[in-house]
């Protein structure tokens, strides 16, 4: 289409990152990229926006010389990647989190536990019983023994935190948050966002609680975004987009919520629908 320029139906478009942007061996496709940087070109912002911590993200936005605004903690921290630096942070109350989970234990037995400290370089405590979930950023101790004894759990609690992490053996992610949703109530938000990822965030917080901080900054609204995702804790972002694309793969709540199902992050999903969406248009044209 020689002479042509591309227009963008959206001024924003917000990714989520594993299962979404990133492919399985976390890198992102050629085709994703340009389709990334055409829309860009189109007039398009792009926004990263991951549950992980800044401190589990920012080497991955380094690699993809990534240097925007990206939501990460599941909203609790807007950090700018070009600048190598922390904007906001919301923390989850210690005091608050204590007791949420004695209560949580109280109901539905021994939980393992692991706590998301707060900064740059915030990195995870977890207590002996916690496990690492498959692709999730945890180290070791995939298939040891749920250990009977109570644990120390002072060190989860030693630091400002943004968010826990809970497990419970017998119970899948979704049984363990709709049991901790309950129990908890209005105390705290609870929410899936991986495999064996079960969090425990302040209340209302979610991505789209940063992302709308993000919009802000860069001067753009809902109703001009698209967003991208495929777990639970991607379902408010969606639903604050403009238009929310769901992933092949995606959580089966989270393809109820979506307006569209696109494909699978190891084929291009994000690429398809960017590519749909650019249009081209004559130098001549208006608006």
């Amino acid at each position: 289409m020689t002479g042509l320029a591309q227009t963008f139906p959206y001024r924003l478009i917000a990714t989520d990152l594993d299962g979404t942007l990133l492919r399985r061996d976390e890198t992102i496709s050629a085709r994703t990229r340009d389709a990334l940087i055409a829309a860009q070109a189109a007039g398009a912002e792009h926004i990263v926006a991951t549950g992980r911590s800044v401190a589990w993200t920012r080497h991955i936005l380094d690699d993809l010389g990534y240097r925007g605004l990206a939501v990460c903690g599941q909203g609790a921290q807007l950090y700018h990647a070009g600048e190598h630096r922390l904007l906001t942070s919301v923390t989850l109350d210690r005091a608050l989190a204590r007791s949420v989970v004695e209560r949580l234990e109280a109901e539905l037995g021994p939980l393992a536990l692991a706590a998301n400290r707060d900064g740059l370089d915030g990195n995870v405590a977890m207590d002996e019983r916690f496990r690492s979930a498959v692709g999730s950023g945890f180290t070791g101790r995939a298939d040891a023994p749920f250990p009977d004894h109570a644990p120390d759990r002072g060190e989860l609690f030693a630091e400002p935190i943004i968010k826990m992490y809970l497990q419970r053996p017998g119970m899948s992610d979704d049984e363990l948050a709709a049991a901790a949703a309950a129990v908890a109530g209005t105390a705290v938000g609870i929410v899936v966002s991986g495999l064996g990822l079960v969090e425990m965030l302040p209340l209302g917080l979610t991505k789209a609680t940063g992302l709308s901080l993000a919009a802000r900054r860069l001067g753009v609204t809902a109703a001009e975004t698209i967003a991208f995702g495929d777990m639970p804790n991607d379902i408010a972002m969606l639903r604050w987009a403009a238009h929310g694309v769901a992933m092949a793969g995606a959580h089966p709540d989270v393809k109820a919520a979506a307006d569209e199902v696109t494909a699978d992050h190891d084929e291009d999903g994000i690429a398809l629908v960017i590519e749909r969406l650019l249009r081209p248009r004559s130098p001549g044209d208006g608006g």
